[in-house]
C-alpha cells in the first residue's frame, strides 16, 4: 500500500483492510470484487491484485509462509528488489538493502549523486550504495532508520535539515544544493485522452456497471460503458454479443465533464446520462455486468472516477 501512496492516506485503508483479512489464508479465499473494493480511491489498483495472487500463491504453494530470500520473494506478484529486503529485514531481521523512493532521496542527498534515480545507470549506483551501507547486525533498527529519515527528515519539500543526524556529512546541505537532489525526472509533454462515459440509468433508479479486462487500465475494476461517439457506443450495444440494446432511442443527457490524472496521461471524461428501462437488456457471463443500487450498494472495486461520478448522481437523488 506504501508504493506510490503517503503513509497518512494509507493508515485507514490498511486498517479497514487488515480487519477485513487478517492473515493470508483470509486474503486469499476473497474474491477479487472483496479486495477491489477495499482498494478503491487509493489508485494503482495492480498492487491489490498482486497481492491478493501473492496471498494465493502463499497459501496454496509455501503452505501459509513467507519465502526467506530476495530471490525467492522476487517470484511473487507485485513485490520487487526493495519490497523484498523490506520484507526480509523488517519481519525476519534478515540483512538485504532496500531502495525505496525515501532512501533514495537520502541517498542522492548525501552523496550528491546527480541524475534521475530511475536512470538505469544511477539506480544501479544507489543499489551498490544501498548494498554497502547495510550494516552487518541490526538489519530491522536501520532499515526501519533510514526509510523514516527520508519520510519525515529529509523530506521532498521542506526537509528538516537542522534536525538531521547526517546533516555533518551530507553534500547537498554543506554545499546548499538540496532542492537540485534527487535530478528531476526529463520532463515530457502529457497527453490528454478523450472518453465518454455512458451512465444507462433504468426506471428503477439503478446504474449499469460493468468489469473492465483484467489487465490494463483499472484492471478487474467495475466502470461505465465508454465510448468516444454516441453512435459507436449505440452500435456496440446493438450488435454486442454479451448486451444487446434493443432500443435505438433513450432519453439522453450531459453531464458535467472532468478530468481524472494519471502519471502519464490525463484523461478528460464526457458523462453522458442515458435514461433506459431495464428489460431493455439481455446479458451473458461473458462480462460481468451489475445494475447498482444506491440503496443496496454491492461490494465492488470501483475506479476513481467511477466512484465520484456515482456520488455526484446519489447526491443529485
Amino acid at each position: 500500500m506504501l508504493q506510490q501512496t503517503q503513509v497518512k492516506t494509507v493508515i485507514p485503508y490498511f486498517e479497514k483492510f487488515m480487519r477485513r483479512f487478517p492473515n493470508v489464508d483470509d486474503l486469499s479465499s476473497a474474491s477479487t470484487d472483496q479486495v477491489l473494493h477495499l482498494w478503491t480511491g487509493m489508485g494503482y489498483y495492480a498492487r491489490a491484485r498482486n497481492l491478493h495472487k501473492t496471498a494465493k500463491v502463499i497459501a496454496n504453494e509455501h503452505d501459509g509462509l513467507f519465502p526467506k530470500t530476495v530471490d525467492e520473494l522476487v517470484k511473487l506478484p507485485g513485490i520487487g528488489r526493495s519490497t523484498a529486503g523490506a520484507i526480509l529485514a523488517l519481519s525476519m531481521n534478515k540483512r538485504a538493502p532496500i531502495l525505496d523512493g525515501n532512501v533514495k532521496r537520502v541517498l542522492t542527498r548525501f552523496y550528491s549523486i546527480e541524475g534521475w534515480p530511475e536512470q538505469i545507470k544511477v539506480k544501479n549506483l544507489l543499489w551498490d550504495i544501498a548494498e554497502q551501507n547495510t550494516p552487518l547486525k541490526s538489519f530491522s533498527q536501520y532499515t526501519q532508520a533510514v526509510m523514516d529519515l527520508g519520510a519525515t527528515v529529509c523530506k521532498r519539500s521542506n526537509p528538516h535539515c537542522l534536525e538531521c543526524p547526517l546533516n555533518s556529512g551530507c553534500n547537498a546541505y554543506k554545499l546548499n544544493e538540496i532542492q537540485n537532489y534527487p535530478g528531476k525526472k526529463p520532463k515530457k509533454p502529457i497527453p490528454v485522452k478523450k472518453v465518454c462515459m455512458y451512465v444507462l440509468e433504468n426506471e428503477f433508479g439503478e446504474i449499469l456497471l460493468e468489469q473492465r479486462p483484467p489487465s490494463g487500465l483499472w484492471g478487474s475494476l467495475y466502470s461505465f460503458p465508454e465510448a468516444f461517439e454516441l453512435n459507436e457506443f449505440r452500435e456496440n450495444l446493438e450488435t454486442d454479443k454479451n448486451l444487446r440494446f434493443k432500443s435505438a432511442h433513450a432519453e439522453e443527457s450531459n453531464l458535467e465533464p472532468f478530468r481524472h490524472s494519471f502519471s502519464h496521461f490525463q484523461l478528460e471524461i464526457q458523462p453522458k446520462l442515458l435514461k433506459v428501462l431495464k428489460n431493455e437488456f439481455e446479458t451473458n457471463d461473458s462480462i460481468p455486468r451489475v445494475w447498482y443500487s444506491f440503496q443496496n450498494p454491492v461490494e465492488l472495486g470501483l475506479a476513481a472516477p467511477v466512484k465520484k461520478l456515482l456520488s455526484s448522481l446519489s447526491a443529485r437523488k
